[in-house]
């Protein structure tokens, strides 16, 4: 028996959008007949026992056509021109696409030193290197971002929150406009930009299940 007031918690799913009719079948097969409605710019699932869904397009677009997965799915399309930067303290990687191709490639590593249990003066000199070999990073960042993203406006950010700040400080980047989701991605490489720019295109989903 299900308890009344128990909490379910609340799971986030990135799907590419050829998935998404399986998935919302699979979700039905495990849940009862889903009840589909379009709400809040997103394409809404209720389940018989009560389970749900919210999936939204990615890109930050709202969708406002039918209650239909098909349609959904059609209107997945990435922009024109757009970009995918992400940055660390160890290196950045930055994409320039049309759509779903990609058209330039840039992607640098910088050795930054870990962490040291120095103390006193030593660990002060330390610091200061550390910040110094990191600020390369974000100035090699910036350099190809302008270089690669002049003109496009909407990109998908991600890496180290502090490190994106830092580079998008440059007013040779104000131009660009972030959207959605923000990418928590690992040291970037090119196989971890890869992952980066199928996750920009896909589709998110909110999901509770009872």
């Amino acid at each position: 028996m299900r308890h009344l007031g128990r909490a379910h918690p609340l799971t986030e799913v990135r799907l590419p959008a050829a998935r998404l009719a399986r998935w919302v079948s699979n979700f039905g097969d495990r849940h009862g007949p889903t009840t589909l409605s379009t709400v809040g710019g997103g394409l809404c699932g209720v389940s018989q026992d009560g389970s749900r869904f919210t999936a939204r397009l990615p890109f930050a677009m709202e969708y406002a056509g039918p209650a239909s997965v098909s349609e959904f799915v059609a209107a997945v399309v990435p922009p024109d021109d757009w970009g995918v930067l992400l940055v660390r303290k160890g290196g950045f990687a930055v994409a320039r696409l049309s759509g779903g191709a990609v058209r330039e490639v840039k992607v640098g590593q910088r050795h930054v030193q870990g962490r040291t249990k120095a103390g006193g003066q030593s660990q002060q000199r330390f610091a200061r290197r550390r910040d110094q070999q990191a600020r390369v990073a974000y100035e090699a960042a910036v350099e190809h971002g302008v270089r690669l993203l002049g003109g496009t406006r909407p990109v998908v950010l991600g890496g180290d929150r502090a490190a994106m700040r830092e580079v998008l400080s440059d007013p040779r980047l104000a131009h660009l406009e972030p959207v959605g989701p923000w990418l928590p991605v690992p040291d970037p490489r090119r196989r971890v930009l890869d992952a980066a720019i199928a996750d920009a295109m896909s589709v998110s989903l909110d999901v509770t299940n009872l």
